[in-house]
């Protein structure tokens, strides 16, 4: 993961911010990040449905944070499966979201960043598709599309010109079909004590 950050970092060669991996002490900042930048309707989205009771997939979960070390902006990618193939075998994928960046460093890079490293570390993992629901003239720079999720749909409602895709590995959705469902980690329960 150093490695990739470090060439977004080259790339972009940002002299405000800094690219991390999200740690446990992020969490309360990030929440409070994505409270400002969505508002209070966020946890209402299809998407957020597939994230609920899961970890991120495994080393994408990314923040950026100004020279205090505060988090500025926020990414993370979760593992789903985009339907089934001709053989109804599931396709895997990541579902990408929210992406968020405070008001306050807007149009610095910090969004591009983010999504850049998001993306390169899920090619370095050897992922197979990138999904998400977003602006499509926001995500095509990146190459997000909409044509490869034509056959694929959401639990519950989404305005389908917002549902967009990156292959990472050429032809990895062609023949998916179906519903998105969650398949990554569940986060970890406290054990129930019952009675005596």
């Amino acid at each position: 993961m150093a490695a990739v950050l470090d060439s977004v970092r080259a790339f972009f060669a940002p002299s405000t911010f800094t690219l991390d991996l999200e740690n446990a002490g992020d969490v309360v900042a990030r929440e409070s990040l994505l409270d400002r930048a969505m508002g209070p309707d966020r946890r209402k989205k299809s998407s957020e449905k597939l994230r609920q009771g899961r970890v991120p997939a495994e080393g994408l979960a990314l923040v950026a944070r100004d020279r205090s070390g505060h988090v500025i902006g926020t990414v993370r990618l979760w593992n789903v499966e985009a339907g089934v193939d001709r053989e109804t075998r599931p396709v895997d994928a990541l579902l990408l979201g929210p992406l968020a960046v405070d008001p306050a460093y807007e149009g610095k890079g910090v969004g591009s960043a983010l999504m850049r490293a998001a993306v390169m570390e899920a090619k370095k993992r050897e992922h197979g598709a990138i999904l998400l629901v977003g602006d499509a003239p926001y995500y095509e720079r990146f190459g997000f599309f909409a044509a490869k999720t034509r056959h694929l749909v959401m639990p519950g409602p989404f305005q389908r010109e917002r549902f967009l895709a990156l292959e990472l590995k050429e032809g990895w959705l062609d023949s998916a079909v179906g519903l998105i469902v969650a398949s990554g980690r569940k986060l970890a329960q406290p054990p129930v004590s019952k009675a005596a």
